[in-house]
């Protein structure tokens, strides 16, 4: 695509920022929309405060309605635009739909003082016992015996 186009589909992306954040007010100013192909497969904003649902990120959202809209829980050569840099669970998120890019506008630097996203990065990667959670494996062989089950199902799902 052109940067043209890609700034056009940003533009689409940062007004549903404006409209969720500032005019809706059904969360925190984030939009994103998603593309494949030249057509817009998803346009969504934060509906955080709204739903009261702390996953409902935008990028969430948008990966969700696309995925219904296609009837599939893989978005392959789709891109996403996001009006901010994208959260580690919208990344995550992105990821597992097999999204191909991601274009965002404003940085996590921008908001830093409203929202925890780069907190967050900065915990994740710590090791498990350094980070503010603290996760802590127990019963493993107890889910051990699930996954061998699963991986024996034949045309188990795969993602």
């Amino acid at each position: 695509m052109s940067r043209e186009r890609d700034e056009a589909f940003m533009r689409l992306a940062i007004a549903r920022a404006r409209r969720a954040g500032v005019v809706d007010r059904s969360g925190g100013p984030f939009g994103a929309v998603i593309v494949r192909g030249g057509e817009v497969l998803a346009d969504e904003g934060n509906t955080v405060t709204r739903d009261r649902d702390p996953t409902a990120h935008a990028e969430v959202n948008a990966i969700r309605a696309a995925c219904r809209r296609l009837g599939t829980h893989e978005l392959a050569g789709a891109t996403l635009y996001a009006s901010s840099e994208c959260c580690p669970m919208c990344y995550a998120a992105a990821r597992w739909a097999r999204i191909g890019k991601i274009f965002y506008a404003a940085a996590w630097t921008d908001y830093g003082d409203l929202f925890d996203d780069l907190d967050i990065h900065a915990d994740i990667v710590r090791s498990h016992p350094e980070r503010r959670l603290a996760p802590e494996r127990i019963l493993a062989d107890e889910a051990r015996v699930v996954w061998e089950e699963f991986r024996l199902l034949p045309g188990g799902a795969r993602y």
